[in-house]
């Protein structure tokens, strides 16, 4: 037999090799002992030590505090961009805005406060509610009166 392909270098040492223990002259027959499985599959063989192995590896802890930290610090810091913008928003408020609040209503800014807004809800009454600044969702379109 001819084993020259590069795919089976472990295999034609295995056959060139005399066995330790039996068969003088080849691989062992199935059922004897030998170190065959060892050079075939380049592990070597491992005894019962009494404890099991972790199926994570050792760092497991260490990269799950890791993971945990990383998900901290994205959750801490990811809506910065909306805090700034909302802010700006809320600063850039003037007479005759039109906005919307969180609640769902409608009105045109009439007068600003610190903490207060008085929308006008409605024109043919002349309705005017005191809303909180920060209920404030969004300026719909601004009013060039």
């Amino acid at each position: 037999m001819n084993f020259s392909t590069p795919f089976i270098p472990s295999i034609q040492v295995i056959l060139n090799q005399p066995a330790a223990t039996g068969n003088p002259t080849g691989p062992s027959a199935p059922g004897q002992v030998s170190d065959a499985v060892a050079l075939v599959d380049g592990a070597t063989t491992q005894q019962d030590s009494g404890s099991p192995l972790n199926p994570f590896g050792d760092n497991f802890f260490f990269i799950l505090m890791l993971f945990v930290l990383g998900m901290i610090i994205f959750s801490a810091f990811g809506g910065r961009k909306q805090r700034k913008r909302r802010a700006s928003m809320l600063d850039s408020l003037k007479k005759h805005d039109q906005v919307v609040t969180r609640g769902g209503v409608f009105g045109s800014i009439v007068e600003i406060k610190t903490d207060r807004v008085v929308l006008k809800v409605d024109e043919s009454s002349n309705t005017r509610i005191t809303v909180v600044r920060d209920s404030i969702e969004q300026v719909t379109s601004d009013s060039t009166q």
